[in-house]
């Protein structure tokens, strides 16, 4: 493309300003081109015969050199030839690639532990489940496999188009004419320019009878459809225990991610012990993978910037080593996978080593299903089950009907040629006469006996032996054979009822014939949860105003008598378990957890709260509070709406949280509130310490009843507390208070007798004031409503439960 040049203007004739929007639009269409290129010619498989660009050459080539079956029922296997011939033949023809990426496609569709219906019979070392990688190409030996000709028979029979290969020097097919749905039996995994690929693979039989059932019935329910086929089936076997449910989402999106797990067996020994042996893995995981996890987990090395091992390193090596004795590989070529595993003593509960094996390792593993694939228009699309299916059979109907047309054109032209040898037959005397006698027998022939051109080639071509008496009655015998079939063939293209039929009895004979019983088992199962048996005993979380954390044993301690670092104070203390958790609030709405059990002990000064969560860029851990699964806490925003949610539903698995708290813009959390089933709990601040009591020891703390909010320009509302919800999965939550426009919520708190009101007087002075149970009654009114005047004298920053 030309660069568009500017006229110059203070600078010489001889420097040219080159266009920026030109050049722009140079570089999108180039990436353009290029993007496409990688999606349709390399990275992204055709629904039609389910191969990639690469796969179909090198089939086509191996083919073409006679390495797939032969004789009369295609059982006749070719003699296999060094994969360097296969992969010289797929560069020098139709691949002009590199030979190694070539090679590596070979490879693959060898692999019965990659492929479950594998193309191509490979001889010698085509590499190992446990990553170790083929021979050299002059080392290993190709042939097609006996299912290949599922996909290659028909492709002389005027079934594809061709296109010219990359020099013109020869033609190739732009699909193989697949008799069954590759693109679901075998999968496809492939990362191109902005999408990507993962099919899983799925047993022949089940593909086969829900193709059979939408070409029966095309309106067929997704129900009955996927009881039919009910899901993946991995070349190396497995359980999936993701729900039914789970499967189906995944099949009508053409998203999602599966569960899959490892299967095992109980092995009884002598005296009474036992072992537990995994015979099959999931897909994508090996032996050696799963060793190398339990050796990292026994004996873990020291993270990047830390001098010592965590204690999350630290628990995980104590809970793996309490069950664990030792680990060996015994698989061999007998039994490809055999991972034998010996608990510690035959005390050890079967159920508890498995558990912890599966939380831990990938012996259950997370499995994605992406089901992009080059549609029969050429686009790249993620496409539900039911329109791959569909899309396949339309192409195979296609395909029938070409091969139809083709054939019947055949039998048409020979039947031609035997009437016109039948004619001559009956006058074969007067037929030498007329060659003997003429100098251009050819029209002659032609005028004498009406034939066509082509019949009359055919008579001066024809040999002899074939003018005796017999030959007469072998025409009219075949010529008999030729109308019956161009009558059925005939009847296939004008009738779609009887080409449907075709269609069905060619796909059960195909399962019949290659079909095999499923491997993966799919039951739905709990998924494996990583547990550390954690001591319960009473302990009190301290957090500090600048998210210093540390955990120190016992309740009943004096907040007032904790030690900071300097320059830091007391943000609050929670009585709780180690059982339980501590929920963080970030400025964004989004809330983290981290186990107490995990917390640091209070000999220093904790840890910051950030080592031990994934806080998002440009985010603050701004509130904290701990306590029981079950217990029930009041959150608020800033813009004035609040909801209830328990330290359960506030929980994430993951450390970077998940969003909770809706907040609009330039809105913050404020602080939680305590409900029921909370500890005591003690704010600290500039004006001393607020401690949440209970009337005595022995009595349990008392549930909360109405709600107080305070606003920051002085506005009071208190209601019951009735008059909220709780959202177990957030949000905003319902309005507390009706703010003016420039005003903003300081606080909400949810009591029984008294609340403490925080803020900031003239000079920048801490202040804060307690509202009796008198006090606040007499600001009682509906939720939302605007409140009065509350006259505290400064500016309320902070509303604290304080019985």
């Amino acid at each position: 493309m030309s660069l568009d040049v500017l006229p110059p203007s203070d600078r010489s004739p001889a420097e040219p300003v080159v266009d920026p929007d030109s050049l722009a639009a140079y570089a999108q269409r180039a990436y353009l081109e290029y993007a496409l290129s990688v999606v349709k010619g390399r990275a992204l498989p055709d629904v039609c015969d389910g191969q990639k660009p690469v796969q179909r050459r090198i089939l086509y080539a191996m083919q073409r050199m006679g390495l797939g079956y032969s004789g009369p029922n295609a059982n006749t296997p070719a003699k296999p030839v060094k994969s360097a011939r296969v992969v010289g033949d797929v560069l020098g023809r139709f691949h002009p690639h590199g030979d190694q990426a070539a090679y590596d496609a070979l490879v693959r569709m060898a692999q019965d532990f990659a492929q479950r219906y594998p193309l191509i019979d490979g001889q010698g070392n085509f590499g190992s489940r446990d990553g170790d990688g083929a021979a050299a190409m002059r080392y290993t030996e190709a042939r097609l496999s006996r299912i290949s000709t599922l996909l290659l028979d028909e492709i002389d029979q005027g079934t594809v188009d061709w296109v010219p290969n990359y020099d013109g020097s020869t033609e190739e097919p732009r699909q193989l004419p697949a008799r069954l749905p590759f693109v679901l039996l075998n999968g496809a995994s492939g990362i191109a320019v902005g999408m990507a690929t993962e099919i899983p693979s799925h047993n022949l039989r089940e593909v086969a009878d829900a193709c059979v059932a939408l070409v029966k019935n095309p309106q067929l329910s997704d129900d009955d459809l996927f009881a039919l086929l009910p899901g993946p089936d991995y070349p190396g076997g497995g359980q999936i225990i993701s729900p039914t449910a789970d499967i189906h989402d995944a099949y009508r999106s053409g998203r999602g991610s599966l569960k899959v797990r490892a299967r095992w067996k109980i092995e009884d020994l002598a005296r009474g012990q036992w072992q537990l042996v995994v015979t099959e893995l999931p897909p994508g995981v090996s032996a050696q993978k799963v060793l190398e996890e339990i050796e990292d987990i026994t004996n873990p090395k020291v993270k990047a910037g830390k001098k010592a091992l965590t204690q999350e390193q630290t628990q995980l090596k104590a809970s793996v080593l309490a069950v664990l004795d030792g680990v060996r590989d015994e698989s061999s070529q007998i039994a490809p996978v055999r991972l034998v595993l010996e608990p510690r003593s035959s005390r050890v509960g079967q159920a508890e080593l498995i558990g912890t094996l599966l939380a831990h390792t990938s012996l259950e593993t997370s499995v994605p299903i992406n089901l992009t694939v080059v549609g029969g228009d050429g686009r790249p699309v993620c496409k539900p089950l039911r329109a791959i299916l569909q899309e396949w059979i339309a192409f195979r109907q296609q395909t029938v009907v070409r091969r139809t047309q083709h054939r019947l054109q055949q039998v048409l032209d020979r039947i031609h040629i035997l009437e016109g040898r039948q004619a001559v037959l009956l006058n074969i005397d007067e037929v030498i006469a007329i060659i003997r006698a003429s100098d251009e027998p050819k029209p002659a022939l032609m005028e004498r006996f009406r034939l066509s051109e082509r019949q009359a080639d055919d008579i001066l071509e024809i040999r002899l032996r074939q003018l005796a008496r017999l030959e007469a009655i072998r025409i009219e015998q075949e010529l008999q054979a030729l109308r019956d079939e161009q009558r059925t063939l005939q009847e296939v293209l004008d009738d779609p009822a009887s080409l449907r039929r075709l269609l069905v009895r060619e796909i059960r004979a195909d399962a019949e014939a290659f079909g095999d019983a499923r491997r993966t088992l799919i039951q739905p199962e709990r998924r494996a949860v990583a547990e550390v048996k954690v001591v319960d005993e009473p302990v009190t979380v301290v957090v500090s105003a600048k998210g210093w954390v540390r955990a120190r044993t016992g309740h009943g301690h004096d907040a007032a008598g904790f030690a900071f670092k300097a320059g830091d104070q007391l943000y609050a203390t929670f009585e709780c378990r180690t059982v339980d958790t501590l929920i963080v609030l970030g400025s964004n709405g989004r809330t983290y957890s981290v186990p107490v059990a995990n917390l640091p002990s209070a000999r220093g000064d904790g840890q910051p709260i950030s080592t031990l969560i994934e806080l998002e860029p440009g985010t603050q851990a701004v509130h904290f509070l701990a306590g029981a699964p079950t217990s029930m806490w009041l959150l608020a925003g800033s813009g004035g709406y609040g909801l209830l949610a328990t330290v359960e539903d506030l929980t994430s698995r993951l450390k970077a949280g998940k969003a909770f708290l809706t907040l609009g813009e330039g809105e913050q959390p404020c602080v939680p509130s305590p409900v029921r089933g909370h500890g005591r709990c003690q704010w600290g601040g500039a004006d001393g310490v607020v401690a949440l009591q209970r009337p005595a020891p022995e009595q349990p703390w008392p549930e909360a009843s109405h709600v107080c909010c305070v606003s920051q320009q002085g506005r009071i509302l208190t209601f019951a507390l009735g008059e909220l919800r709780h959202q177990p999965a957030g949000g905003r939550g319902l309005m507390l208070l009706s703010l003016e426009n420039d005003d903003r919520l300081a606080g909400a708190a949810a009591y029984r007798q008294s609340v403490v009101v925080v803020g900031t007087a003239r000079g920048g002075r801490a202040r804060s004031e307690v509202l009796t149970q008198r006090m606040l009654d007499n600001a009682a009114a509906a939720r939302a409503r605007k409140g009065r005047d509350g006259r505290f004298g400064f500016k309320p920053t902070q509303v604290l439960r304080a019985a």
